[in-house]
């Protein structure tokens, strides 16, 4: 059905498009914003999370201190130990985090006993600014003294010690020890330096879960996100947040697959796990890369309220990662169980009453109101009839016990070929509420690909684009010419949102000096973020949502890049009573249109323009050190545009037009 068949309005406009030539035929497009076709769900354009490119860890999670609880197969990877350190692990405070450090003084007074943390890439540290230092500490043998130092090793002055505190251990039971530190100079790589002092009895201090945040933390919250990081997500205003990611929820092996209850409860006694990129990729290694889950289920529920945004967990669905694993080597169906049940559980502890067993635990965590999850994803981007098997009866128990929660399934890690056609009719079989669609593609692809949706079929499961980015070819960098072509496939999603409910680009952070996979949404070092040009594409659509299509089209046809359309690509939304059209010009030539509109009562004539330009250089890219090459400029008019309003579309170029009355 045409979405020009839709409810009545008051108005319509027609948009006439001419091509640069000096004398040339018209392309008239036309809008019918009397007629508008299928709402826009808040949902539409949201964010997806992967603890990729030290993304969690080193990353949005603030913790300072790199193998906090000494549990790395390593134990003392990202420490340098010095004196007489042992690591022991029978004693320890936390069972799921055996392992501590003994540290004993030495019997010379010029001699030292301590360790040595490297942090993430180095700590860095701003002067004047607090940060917030714990560890848990004991006194096996009586009262023992412990020095903290923040250091920068590299001082060309008197002292490396920037900052201090010193503690008296005096019970024999593990004590939570605190100090706010105040460097007096600014380091960029820095050192925490812990130190046993010497006494008259020389009595060793045992150490556990050595901690270091920033003092300010989004929302204040102690042991909280990075302050700048989570702004940017806040600035996006996205309408769904996909977590805690793709490859990681199915991990290398079974033992390693993230699994959602380690990641709840007090911090200190949350298991280490494996991240799944620490060995993917030979060429890029980061063989310190390990997740201490301070990030997890309660603090992503967490972080999705304060956005805004609805949950969307991902769930493994009995499958450990397909690329690095054949069926053999699969998790057998018999042990399917435990599985189903973690996704049941899950439902318990983000939308459970007080009085059951997981819902409990949420509101011990902080949080006695539920979380209000309506949607969750079972599987990443599996595929073949080892994922069909096993989704059938994932979604047959949740069918039972939670009708009320919408269930997501897989068409693959491709766009389209075998994996794509046998999975989209076995969902439709099956019966899932939305297909999750993953497309990491050349620049060709996202030109081609403007009508994707436009003759998917109504009915039936909806689509999430849950995984997307341009990438491309020869510069699988971010850069601008990328970021437009990912706006002109957009409006591709928004023209269909009777068929796509959900878009997230992926993936979203990663660290300047520890990255695996680009292009990326915000890269950060560790003292800055930049927010690159796709990252304004996504806040532009998010802003710019709108409540209802409305219907755009070319000599009859969607606006999308086709013969005769000289490189637009174009949708229009309703947003209230304003309306919004997106236009992304990709040709090399400027594009002059005119707006013409019809049916306007005469008492409400639109008069302010609100245009947001995003357009430069085809290789220009926002970084570190120049952040702003790329940023919305934005410009209001106040004009009469009742009968006709003309305008240029630059090439290279997203705009944005907001006509309110």
């Amino acid at each position: 059905m045409s979405l020009i068949a839709a409810r009545k309005r008051i108005f319509a406009i027609t948009i006439s498009v001419c091509a640069v030539c000096g004398i040339c035929a018209q392309n008239n497009a036309v809008l019918r914003a009397d007629k508008p076709g299928a709402a826009v769900r808040s949902t539409m354009y949201g964010i997806f999370f992967e603890d990729i490119n030290f993304g969690a860890d080193g990353g949005l999670y603030a913790e300072m201190v790199k193998n906090r609880s000494f549990e790395f197969p390593q134990s003392l990877l990202g420490w340098k130990s010095f004196g007489q350190a042992d690591v022991l692990e029978e004693g320890g405070p936390f069972s799921r985090n055996p392992h501590y450090v003994r540290l004993t003084p030495s019997e010379h007074s010029e001699m030292r006993t301590g360790l040595e943390n490297e942090g993430f890439f180095g700590v860095t540290l701003t002067k004047d600014s607090l940060y917030k230092f714990s560890a848990f500490m004991r006194a096996p043998e009586g009262a023992g003294i412990v020095r903290v130092e923040l250091c920068n090793p590299a001082a060309m002055g008197e002292t490396q010690t920037l900052a201090e505190h010193t503690f008296d251990v005096s019970s024999p039971e593990w004590t939570k020890y605190t100090a706010v530190l105040k460097p007096d100079a600014d380091v960029k790589k820095g050192v925490l330096r812990l130190f046993v002092e010497q006494t008259d009895r020389n009595r060793p201090v045992d150490v556990e879960h050595v901690s270091l945040f920033p003092g300010a933390t989004w929302k204040n919250r102690p042991g909280g996100l990075r302050r700048d990081l989570a702004q940017a997500l806040y600035d996006l205003r996205p309408g769904v947040l996909r977590f805690p990611g793709g490859c990681i929820v199915e991990g290398t092996v079974p033992s390693q697959r993230y699994q959602w209850k380690n990641t709840v409860g007090p911090v200190e006694n949350r298991p280490l796990n494996k991240n799944r990129w620490l060995d993917c990729f030979a060429y890029r290694l980061f063989p310190d890369y390990y997740q201490s889950c301070g990030l997890g289920f309660f603090e992503y529920f967490q972080l999705a309220e304060d956005l805004g945004a609805e949950p969307l967990p991902v769930l493994n669905v009995g499958l450990v990662c397909q690329y690095q694993n054949d069926v053999c080597q699969q998790i057998p169906l018999d042990s399917l169980q435990v599985f189903i049940q973690d996704a049941v559980d899950l439902i318990e502890f983000a939308n459970g009453s007080t009085d059951t067993t997981w819902g409990r635990l949420r509101a011990d965590m902080g949080h006695p109101e539920p979380f209000n999850l309506k949607v969750m994803a079972v599987g990443n981007e599996q595929w073949g009839p080892e994922y069909i098997e096993r989704l059938e009866p994932f979604v047959r128990e949740l069918r039972r016990q939670h009708p009320e929660i919408k269930i997501i399934g897989s068409s693959g890690p491709n766009s389209e070929g075998d994996d794509f056609d046998f999975l989209w009719p076995e969902m439709r079989r099956i019966g899932v509420d939305l297909v999750d669609e993953h497309f990491y593609r050349p620049e060709s692809w996202f030109l081609s690909e403007g009508t994707r949706y436009d003759d998917y079929p109504r009915k039936g499961p909806k689509v999430f684009a849950g995984e997307y980015a341009c990438h491309g070819e020869g510069k699988k960098y971010n850069h601008f010419y990328t970021a437009l072509l990912e706006a002109a496939f957009m409006t591709g999603l928004e023209r269909n949102a009777d068929v796509v409910e959900m878009a997230t680009y992926a993936p979203l952070f990663a660290h300047v000096e520890g990255w695996q996979w680009r292009p990326d949404l915000i890269w950060f070092d560790n003292n800055d973020c930049v927010r690159t040009s796709s990252y304004y594409v996504q806040q532009l659509y998010c802003q710019n949502r709108g409540d209802r299509v409305l219907p755009l089209t070319m000599d009859g046809k969607s606006v999308a890049g086709l013969e005769g359309q000289n490189g637009l690509f174009a949708s229009a939304v309703s947003d209230g009573d304003d309306i919004v059209v997106k236009i992304a010009n990709t040709g090399e030539t400027e594009q002059p249109f005119t707006l013409h509109i019809r049916g306007l009562k005469k008492s409400k004539p639109l008069l302010h323009l609100t245009e947001t330009r995003l357009s430069a250089a085809d290789d220009a890219e926002n970084t570190i050190e120049r952040p702003d090459v790329v940023v919305p400029v934005t410009v209001t008019s106040v004009i009469d545009v009742s009968d006709e309003w003309s305008t240029v579309v630059p090439a290279r170029s997203f705009i944005v037009y907001r006509f309110k009355h």
